[in-house]
């Protein structure tokens, strides 16, 4: 699975105008299910992102987790962090197929809940419009196959 996080201080998604997801503090997660991959990729991916260390401590350095600052995810599922760039237009074969990617993608959000961090979501495979406000900036890009 890949992810790319996104430590923000508020984000939220909408469809249609209607909020779907929103968080204060914490990571914005888009996540997309590769082919192949399994609920082993996924609770890797969250039991890393759990942890990751990626917020300032007092000495104003990188050195707590979401967890740590009682921080909440909002996880957006992202088909194109599959994308192949060799030409000028992107293709997304290698990503799951769109019911084994909802699967994951739901997998995903309930193993990070099931990490002990609050998660919001968004709707698998529709029109999204998410607005954050990127903290830092701190954005890194995680792949369970790297």
């Amino acid at each position: 699975m890949r992810a790319l996080i996104q430590r923000v201080s508020e984000a939220r998604v909408t469809v249609e105008g209607a909020v779907l997801g929103e968080i204060g503090p914490g990571l914005l997660v888009l996540v997309c299910a590769m082919q192949g991959d399994s609920e082993a990729q996924a609770d890797k991916l969250a039991a890393k992102i759990a942890k990751l260390r990626i917020f300032k401590d007092d000495a104003d350095r990188m050195n707590l987790s979401v967890r740590d600052v009682s921080g909440a995810a909002l996880v957006v599922s992202q088909f194109t962090l599959a994308a192949e760039t060799k030409g000028n237009r992107p293709g997304f074969s290698t990503a799951a197929a769109p019911d084994e990617g909802k699967r994951l993608y739901e997998h995903f959000g309930a193993r990070l809940q099931a990490e002990g961090v609050p998660v919001a979501t968004g709707r698998f495979g529709a029109d999204m419009k998410v607005a954050l406000v990127n903290d830092g900036p701190v954005t890194i890009w995680l792949d369970t196959d790297s």
